[in-house]
């Protein structure tokens, strides 16, 4: 419905010694934590002495899976669940996680949040050695490396590790064999992942939120090229591959993507995003009455506007939570009509005011002014919008759907073309420089502390395809075949 950023999945996986924990229904749960991640598909994989059981399929988790679903998948000590937004493949139920794989050694299921930068090439590799995929997505690239590895060496986690060279870009992974719970985040650590406790439970899970929805207790993040193993001997870690890249944690996990209560790398969400409306309120000053922000992510930073301005905070928007990412128009009027319905102004807020409103982005600029002309309808006197990130002038090959720079209207128009088609009186975005000192212990953008901003600055941490115009894997992989 909007011209909004989506970050290309969740994952979840819980190993537990108790008997009373009900390792589907806690995954269950952590999925709804993490719905934000992803709303395209979901999945629950359910390990019992070796016997996997999986459900999976297009939709939310409230909506894949009911009392009885949850039930069927049986009791078992193991399970890894994933939600998912398709940044490469365009096959929903086909490409819905996790992945299941049989082969000699065992059964294996993986979950995967993230983006290969080298899997269409790899793929080609494993096709040419006979290798036969089911899907389009990077997620079952992964899936055969390990297997490839697995095969030739003692264990599951050795084959995680010699895997892990191979794979180049994003990915943050939970997996799990017959006997282990393994979780493992690529050596640049571009995607977050963390690790939390219950009793004699362990759990993996994307963003520490999910932690809180079943009453763990938060440990520790997954350190960048690390390797966890949990089994019935305990908790173990490889670290063989720490320290042997830059770390590139994408800097939008506290603009946009992550939910408010998590902690990230040691920072509040929630702060780092008054942070960033703090700063914004340094570079970019104005003259108004009251603050707003967008619901959701543009409320924090609104507040922290607000704070250090000195301008008070308003209630500019309702948003209408029951409007499901089915809700899609084809027409334009029936886009508009989508939008008034998500959010509704308050006109007591808006009338006969001077308003800075503040969004963590502006993608293509649609939206934008629409929201802009429903604070003018609601009788704003001026609108002065403040972005809490950079402009967008390059694409994502880490997870998120950024695709091409055709797409972004910073790469398109003028700062004051910008102004002018959005609607606004004033327009500001955030620095690169301040918006890495949002996060706790960073005052400083000396080599952009450890943090990824490729996508404002275009300085990659990996080497990336060839062409800029980012290459969605099926549509290579569809031209690949019709040259065959």
């Amino acid at each position: 419905m909007f011209d909004q950023l989506h970050e290309e999945c969740g994952v979840f996986g819980i190993y537990s010694r108790d008997p009373n924990i009900d390792v589907a229904k806690d995954t269950y749960y952590g999925l709804f934590a993490l719905q934000h991640r992803g709303q395209e598909s979901c999945g629950i994989v359910v390990n019992d002495d070796g016997v996997m059981t999986s459900h999976k399929d297009v939709g939310l988790v409230e909506n894949v899976f009911t009392k009885d679903t949850v039930n069927q998948l049986g009791s078992g000590q193991i399970a890894i669940g994933h939600v998912r937004y398709g940044t490469t493949g365009t096959r929903p139920r086909l490409n819905a996680q996790p992945l299941v794989v049989n082969h000699s050694k065992g059964y294996m299921a993986i979950a995967h949040n993230g983006n290969l930068v080298n899997a269409f090439e790899l793929r080609e590799e494993l096709e040419l050695n006979a290798s036969i995929f089911h899907t389009t997505s990077d997620t079952e690239v992964i899936s055969y490396v390990i297997t490839r590895e697995r095969l030739n060496t003692s264990s599951i986690e050795n084959a995680v590790c010699k895997a892990m060279p191979k794979l180049q870009g994003a990915y943050s992974i939970v997996l799990m064999s017959p006997t282990k719970l393994i979780a493992a985040r690529d050596m640049h650590g571009f995607r977050p992942l963390c690790m939390g406790q219950i009793g004699e439970s362990v759990i993996f899970a994307s963003e520490s939120c999910a932690f809180d929805s079943i009453g763990a207790t938060f440990i520790r993040d997954i350190e960048p090229g690390e390797i966890v193993v949990v089994d019935e001997n305990g908790v173990r870690s490889i670290r063989e591959h720490c320290g042997k890249a830059k770390r590139a944690l994408c800097i939008f996990e506290y603009i946009y993507f992550a939910r408010p209560d998590s902690v990230i790398e040691g920072t509040s969400v929630h702060n780092a995003r008054q942070r960033a409306g703090a700063f914004l309120s340094l570079e970019h000053p104005v003259q108004a009455d009251v603050v707003i922000g967008v619901p959701d992510s543009g409320i924090d930073a609104a507040i922290g506007y607000s704070k250090q301005s000195g301008i008070p905070y308003g209630l500019g928007f309702i948003k209408n939570r029951y409007i499901g990412r089915t809700f899609i128009q084809p027409s334009q009027s029936q886009r508009e009509i989508s939008v008034r319905i998500k959010l509704n102004p308050i006109s007591s807020t808006i009338k006969d005011k001077r308003v800075i409103i503040i969004d963590d982005s502006i993608v293509r600029g649609t939206t934008s002014a629409r929201i802009v002309k429903m604070l003018r309808d609601a009788g704003a006197k001026e609108v002065h919008m403040r972005i809490s990130s950079p402009p967008f002038l390059n694409p994502c090959f880490y997870g998120t759907d950024i695709d091409s720079r055709e797409n972004l209207i910073a790469c398109n128009y003028t700062h004051d073309e910008i102004k002018h088609m959005i609607g606004v009186d004033s327009l500001g975005y955030l620095s690169v420089d301040n918006l890495v000192r949002i996060c706790d212990g960073n005052t400083s953008n000396d080599n952009f502390n450890g943090f990824c901003t490729a996508c404002f600055t275009g300085n990659y941490p990996t080497e990336v395809p060839g062409q800029m115009k980012k290459n969605r894997f099926e549509q290579k992989i569809s031209i690949s075949k019709s040259i065959d």
